[in-house]
Order: structure tokens, then C-alpha cells, then sequence
């Protein structure tokens, strides 16, 4: 792991993707803004004042043994009806060597981590699904892709919030609305929480 400085009062921490749960876990309890990503965690201070402050308690954090990553708790699973007919359902199912009905199983089985946030407002990056379910993205993007599509790619599963661009691959959709600005927070879906697919 590296820790970086990133801008006036954040640092930025380099790790492996294994890692980044158990160090968001790690730096949950101070008192700053923690914010993870693919390979990275952000940590973010109030003031620059407080940077150096920061520096040395996330030093010391990370020195030692990083907590291992919990276990799905009732409270923090959001369960999500989909309808599995996705555009790319049987092409997931030849990429993975499986049955389609196979995939849905495989899909709804496992219980899905929020990794992280980004692409856009509401969209959650889940990992820890079935290993199995690992495919590429599709080789041509689609123009548009419809809001509540649920999609594979590389190891993560993702549901649109919203019709946008995407190359993931579709295999069925949900009503469930990920970013209402009336609802606080407005994303549904948080870091550290998990998804239960339900057929």
C-alpha cells in the first residue's frame, strides 16, 4: 500500500482491490471523509489544519492487520427484484459455461458487496458475486441503455440509474429507483452494504 497526498487536505491510499474493503473498514471511525474506489481510498480532512493530524492516524492505522471484511448484515442488504431477460443473457451464459437459468441462479445465490460509487449518481459498483459470472464488457458500447438495467462486467455487477451510455452486459432490469434526490442519502445503493438479487 502507498499513501499519497491528494490535494490540500486529502491522502490518497494505493492498494489491491482485495484491500480496499478492509481498509475502508480500517479508517471508518475517524473523523474525515473516507471514500473507496477500484484500487484506491480516498480520505478526505475538514480543513488542511487537520491534514497532518490525519497523515499520522492513517499511518498508524494502516500499519497494522486490516480488519476482515463483514459479513452481510440484514439491516444494510438491499434486496432487488430483477427480471432476468436481458439483451445479453444467453451470451452471458456461453461466456460463462452455463445454462441461463444457470446464470440467474448464480446471479441471486450469492449476495452482491457495494464496492464503490461512480460512473454516475447512484450507480454502485458490486462485487463478491459468484466467480463463475465473470465476463468481459461487450466489445461495442450501447448508444443507450435503459434505466434499472442490471449488467455484468469483468467481476462486478451494476444496475443503471438512469439511461446512459454502457458496454456492460444486460442480463434482465428492476424498478428499483438507485438516486432519488428526495430520499436521504440520495443513493440507495452505499459502500459497504450489500444487494440481494432476487429473481
Amino acid at each position: 500500500m502507498r499513501l499519497l497526498p491528494f490535494g490540500e487536505c486529502a491522502l490518497l491510499v494505493e492498494c489491491e482491490p482485495d484491500q480496499v474493503a478492509g481498509v475502508t473498514g480500517a479508517l471508518a471511525s475517524l473523523p474525515a471523509e473516507v471514500v473507496p474506489a477500484a484500487r484506491t481510498v480516498l480520505v478526505r480532512a475538514a480543513s488542511p489544519d487537520l491534514l497532518g493530524g490525519l497523515r499520522r492516524e492513517v499511518s498508524r492505522i494502516l500499519a497494522g492487520p486490516l480488519p476482515a471484511a463483514p459479513a452481510p448484515r440484514a439491516e444494510r442488504t438491499v434486496v432487488v427484484p430483477v427480471r432476468y431477460d436481458g439483451e445479453d443473457l444467453a451470451e452471458v451464459a456461453a461466456l460463462a459455461g452455463l445454462s441461463e437459468d444457470q446464470v440467474v441462479a448464480a446471479h441471486t445465490d450469492t449476495p452482491w458487496r457495494v464496492a464503490f460509487g461512480g460512473f454516475a449518481p447512484g450507480f454502485a459498483y458490486l462485487d463478491g458475486g459468484d466467480p463463475r459470472l465473470v465476463v468481459p464488457r461487450r466489445a461495442t458500447p450501447r448508444t443507450v441503455v435503459p434505466a434499472g438495467s442490471v449488467g455484468l462486467a469483468g467481476a462486478y455487477s451494476g444496475i443503471y440509474p438512469r439511461p446512459s451510455p454502457g458496454g456492460w452486459q444486460l442480463i434482465g432490469r428492476t424498478s428499483v429507483t438507485l438516486w432519488d434526490l428526495e430520499r436521504t442519502p440520495p443513493a440507495l445503493l452505499r459502500p459497504g452494504w450489500w444487494v440481494r438479487f432476487q429473481a
